[in-house]
């Protein structure tokens, strides 16, 4: 079956210096970005279509050339055309760490070791030129469990309530984040590659929402992984190592990384509710129960007290058990 190119590829490559190569078209993600695979004889490439309006790649191009310029391996720009929403880029090949994990999990601890090397360069790093992961942006992401997944799972909850008791965990994580450095937002399993056949050279994707947070996020988006398990003893050892490479203070981090666990995770269930009902991707919904197996294992935290309170007055115990709801079923 011909697969039908998006209008404007085809001069955009030709421009490029890619004119005849071969396209494959790659699976898409959560997203309206779509992805395609260029070769020409023995060279490859990487082509990323953003359009607008519901797409915009100019973040990537800028957080891209941020992270590249200060020796980070984001993934070479080779063109861009960013009004039309193309983006011409490095190929980092098939071995996306997810995906070697499944099939290797022995090397789970030596894998996840390398992906700490870019997050701890990152907070030796003054932070870069981006807006800032502050309480405005932490309410709205939190604010979508209420938003679609209590509506969808037929609850009525104490929304105003339910930012009150973040506005109260929150605070501490506020203060020691300071002035921040680089997150992220989205570094897990299926957004580092594995490069040159090794385990410990890896290469960033997806890194186009990052803001100015604090440095226990990114360790979040890849220990608290919505797509894998990460074995407990890999999450401790990585913990440890981390406090070890950066010297903050163990008890305040702790507390931190499991308030913005909780943060995130509450958030991702919401996402993919959203997911769900407004783009009519189901598949997400099979993600939850180990989301919310986390949120529940952070809200264990006594940094989390009035969001554990919130969530016992609210969340019906039977729902919790199953994982948030059987939703979609």
């Amino acid at each position: 079956m011909s697969v039908i190119l998006p209008e404007g590829l085809l001069p955009f490559i030709d421009t490029a210096g890619w004119g005849g190569a071969h396209v494959d078209p790659l699976p898409g993600d959560a997203s309206f970005r779509r992805y395609f695979r260029l070769r020409q004889g023995q060279c490859r490439a990487m082509l990323m279509h953003a359009p607008p309006p519901h797409e915009d790649p100019a973040p990537f191009l800028q957080v891209g050339h941020w992270l590249a310029d200060h020796g980070l391996r984001a993934p070479r720009i080779l063109a861009e055309r960013p009004d039309e929403g193309w983006v011409l880029l490095e190929d980092f090949g098939d071995d996306r760490v997810r995906d070697w994990l499944d099939q290797r999990p022995q090397d789970e601890l030596a894998i996840y070791e390398a992906a700490l090397a870019p997050l701890i360069a990152l907070g030796q790093l003054p932070a870069g030129p981006f807006p800032p992961y502050d309480l405005a942006v932490y309410r709205r992401e939190v604010g979508l469990l209420v938003e679609w997944y209590a509506p969808a799972a037929g609850l009525v909850v104490d929304a105003a309530g339910y930012i009150a008791a973040w506005d109260a965990a929150l605070a501490p994580v506020i203060e020691r984040q300071g002035t921040g450095i680089t997150v992220l937002r989205d570094y897990h399993a299926e957004n580092i590659m594995l490069l040159d056949g090794g385990l410990t050279a890896q290469g960033l994707l997806d890194f186009q929402d990052a803001l100015v947070g604090h440095p226990a996020y990114d360790l979040v988006s890849l220990l608290q992984d919505a797509r894998r398990d990460v074995s407990p003893a890999t999450e401790a050892a990585m913990l440890d190592h981390y406090l070890a490479a950066t010297g903050h203070d163990r008890a305040d981090f702790l507390a931190d990384y499991a308030v913005l666990g909780a943060q995130r995770n509450a958030k991702i269930v919401g996402i993919f509710v959203r997911l769900w009902q407004r783009d009519g991707k189901p598949r997400y919904l099979s993600l939850i129960p180990r989301v919310w197996a986390l949120l529940e294992r952070d809200l264990r935290h006594p940094a989390l007290a009035p969001v554990a309170a919130w969530f016992e007055a609210n969340i019906p115990p039977d729902l919790r058990r199953a994982g948030g709801g059987s939703l979609g079923a």
